[in-house]
């Protein structure tokens, strides 16, 4: 609690509440306590102007006391006025500080902080398309060099089965709540893909929402909705057609699912 008469004592507590408060708001989780808390820090701001201002005054007010530890009086009458403007300009940054401060207060009271929505639906996951490194990658990279990544994301759709690649990822335990990105690792974006490389350890990883239906164009098929069911010979023999004129055009491997490409010890580079 403030003494409001024993200055040192209360400069104490006022440190102990600082630290406290910068530990307690590392994590700030009720967003519309904040405003209050302004009003608080704005107050405490306001109140440390007026202490520099005061701490510089007391400094002057005893100028007559001061010395240096040589008992050098006139030396110690220079380090009172020195430390005194260096106050008062603290001071003055302080009431900078303030004037923003209130600002910032002032735009914080018009916010209207919304109640989070609780949908009941887990959030989309991604799953392992493709998992390309070493001599495997060079091709992609070098077509992220020359054409763009949106060329490779396009290229590499060509390894996208649809169910069976899901079912695969499934399997595998290649199913992620963000990309796995490591250092250096860049990240794009196209449609319902996200690629993940780095040229430096010559790595190119596809990955595609679980849940979203990606472009046809980009799966090489004409309309996904108007396929027939599967385990018909219509859809069966549309599927490989699909994916003998989509190795074709894209010049994609067949992916053999017993040594699929995304195996533990090449995917365990990316945990």
């Amino acid at each position: 609690m403030p003494t409001f008469t024993d200055p040192a004592a209360d400069a104490a507590e006022m440190y102990e509440a600082m630290r406290g408060l910068a530990h307690a708001s590392i994590v700030l989780d009720q967003p519309e306590r904040m405003y209050g808390m302004l009003g608080d820090l704005l107050g405490a701001v306001r109140s440390l102007e007026q202490v520099l201002g005061q701490f510089a005054k007391g400094h002057t007010d005893a100028r007559g006391l001061a010395a240096n530890d040589a008992w050098d009086r006139a030396a110690g009458t220079q380090d009172v006025l020195t430390a005194a403007a260096e106050l008062r300009q603290a001071a003055a940054f302080i009431g900078e500080a303030e004037r923003r401060l209130d600002a910032g207060m002032a735009a914080a009271g018009r916010i209207a902080w919304q109640p989070t929505v609780q949908t009941g639906e887990a959030p989309s996951r991604l799953i392992n398309v493709v998992f390309l490194q070493g001599g495997e990658a060079d091709h992609a990279l070098e077509l992220i060099e020359a054409g763009g990544a949106d060329a490779v994301i396009q290229e590499l759709a060509g390894y996208d089965f649809g169910d069976e690649t899901v079912e695969a990822a499934l399997e595998n335990g290649y199913v992620y709540d963000s990309a796995p990105i490591a250092q250096l690792d860049r990240v794009t974006t196209l449609d319902a893909y996200t690629l993940v490389y780095n040229h430096d350890h010559r790595h190119v990883a596809l990955y595609r929402t679980e849940d979203s239906l990606p472009s046809p164009v980009l799966l090489g098929i004409a309309d996904p909705r108007h396929a027939a069911p599967v385990g018909t010979p219509e859809r069966d023999g549309a599927a490989a057609h699909s994916r003998q004129a989509r190795r074709e055009r894209l010049g994609t491997p067949t992916i053999n699912r017993q040594n699929y490409v995304n195996h533990p010890a090449a995917r365990g580079l990316r945990r």
